[in-house]
């Protein structure tokens, strides 16, 4: 097992990412989110954007899986080679893409991108994926990780209101690769849960590092009370 994936294992992982447009969206402000959730306790960081990754980099030793949403294709997670090169060179220890079975704006199949990466770069590669077949299929074609990122986000899944922990549990006994529990974990005992079905690390974002959502959640409780 690779050392950095080791780090890990049984470990929880922040995602620190703000939405276009919103007050937090800034490379220093997501910098000071890992710094924070660094000193919580997270294991690792999963950032967004070539400027959060480089900012985090510089300022926290732990882990740190990258990604770059780009376009408005239904593959927009590190969606080309060249967006996954440039994810790595800007400090990613882990590169984070699109694993599904989706065509790749560049023709590219998952295989041909996650070989390029790891002989470019050096860089490990996480795939996120949607369903049993595609984190299979990721695995053959090399990704170190495999995750539930996108479960219930594709066209052809049903969303549930909390982590699918059906497909983790699935893909852990399906293949070798580490699996990655990723995808409306909003409460600690839901984290416990993946790892109990199988899962190598949770990754955990809205609920820790998106104010705005958590805030909503409150009010509406508040709402309904009144």
């Amino acid at each position: 097992m690779n050392p950095l994936v080791e780090q890990l294992r049984h470990r929880l992982v922040v995602s620190c990412q703000a939405y276009p447009g919103e007050p937090m969206r800034d490379p220093d402000t997501m910098r000071r989110v890992a710094l924070a959730v660094a000193r919580g306790g997270a294991a690792g960081i999963r950032a967004q954007g070539l400027a959060d990754i480089a900012a985090i980099r510089d300022a926290v030793d732990l882990p740190l899986i990258g990604l770059w949403k780009d376009g408005d294709d239904d593959v927009f997670i590190t969606p080309t080679l060249d967006h996954a090169l440039a994810v790595a060179r800007a400090g990613a220890h882990v590169v984070a893409l699109d694993g599904t079975a989706r065509p790749r704006p560049d023709g590219r199949t998952l295989g041909e991108t996650v070989a390029a990466v790891k002989e470019r770069t050096g860089a490990l590669v996480m795939a996120d994926c949607s369903t049993l077949e595609e984190g299979v299929g990721a695995a053959a074609a090399g990704a170190d990780l495999v995750g539930t990122t996108l479960a219930g986000y594709t066209a052809y899944t049903s969303k549930q209101p909390g982590p699918d922990l059906d497909l983790v549990a699935r893909l852990a006994t399906a293949i070798d690769v580490p699996v990655v529990a990723e995808g409306r974990i909003h409460r600690p005992e839901q984290a416990a849960q993946a790892l109990r079905a199988g899962a190598w690390t949770v990754v955990v974002g809205t609920a820790i590092t998106h104010p705005t959502t958590i805030t909503g959640w409150f009010a509406s409780a508040v709402a309904e009370a009144r």
